[in-house]
């Protein structure tokens, strides 16, 4: 499916996307389209441009059915179509699954293959759209929380220093995060890196104070004191769960 260039039908589209196969309401949609602040001809324009995206999604090879109108909107119609964010969510389910059965190894994997899924953050183009960009936020934290996975089971792996180089990308992007500093710090300190993992804590802790002025929650202080007394938790992979 080829996105179209005109920034409301791509709202439109990506609403519809997101609620696949099932009714979006007129109403929904006319907020999405004016963020909660619809002209007196909202409702006469919705359908223009549902009309424009039917004739879009003609064009670029889309059944005629897909866009339907059904009371009290419309439903867009992806059986037919392999959808990212489908298949994001299937992939999570069995790596939950397989984690579930022991099936440590091929539950990263499947997250790893997940995640791969992703170019930057969700509908990154449509942000300012208030609707959209509540939509965004949770599809992105679904991306966080598998992300986290992954990295706990990574480090139950005994795969600490192949993570080091991706967690510090990470928390580059995202500074006042503080679980992938905690990971972090446990890759580090695995991987005899134990002064620049004490340097971690030290530099989550000033961003934290500075930005937000609040202290590092208890589990990041009870790791960095970990780190302190040399726990010998830290170097087995099976009990950062455990410890959590």
């Amino acid at each position: 499916m080829v996105t179209p260039p005109a920034l409301k039908l791509r709202t439109l589209l990506a609403v519809l996307c997101v609620h696949a196969d099932r009714v979006v309401s007129t109403q929904h949609l006319i907020d999405a389209l004016w963020s909660g602040a619809p002209p007196r001809t909202a409702e006469s324009a919705l359908h223009v441009y549902v009309s424009k995206l039917r004739k879009h999604l003609v064009a670029t090879g889309s059944r005629v059915g897909e866009l339907a109108t059904r009371s009290p909107g419309y439903v867009l119609d992806l059986s037919a179509h392999q959808l990212d964010l489908r298949e994001f969510d299937a992939m999570t389910l069995l790596a939950q699954q397989l984690e579930g059965a022991g099936r440590l190894e091929e539950a990263s994997r499947t997250l790893e293959c997940a995640l791969s899924l992703w170019r930057g953050p969700a509908l990154a183009d449509m942000r300012e759209m208030p609707v959209v960009d509540a939509l965004a936020r949770q599809l992105d934290e679904r991306r966080l929380v598998a992300s986290e996975r992954r990295f706990e089971l990574e480090l139950a792996l005994g795969r600490h220093s192949r993570l080091i180089s991706e967690l510090y990308g990470v928390t580059a992007l995202h500074p006042l995060w503080e679980n992938p500093y905690y990971f972090l710090m446990i890759a580090l300190y695995r991987s005899g890196r134990t002064a620049e993992c004490l340097m971690v804590y030290k530099q989550v802790r000033h961003a934290l104070v500075d930005s937000l002025g609040m202290e590092p929650s208890s589990r990041f202080q009870r790791l960095h004191q970990a780190v302190l007394d040399r726990a010998a938790w830290l170097d087995d992979p099976a009990m950062l769960q455990a410890t959590a």
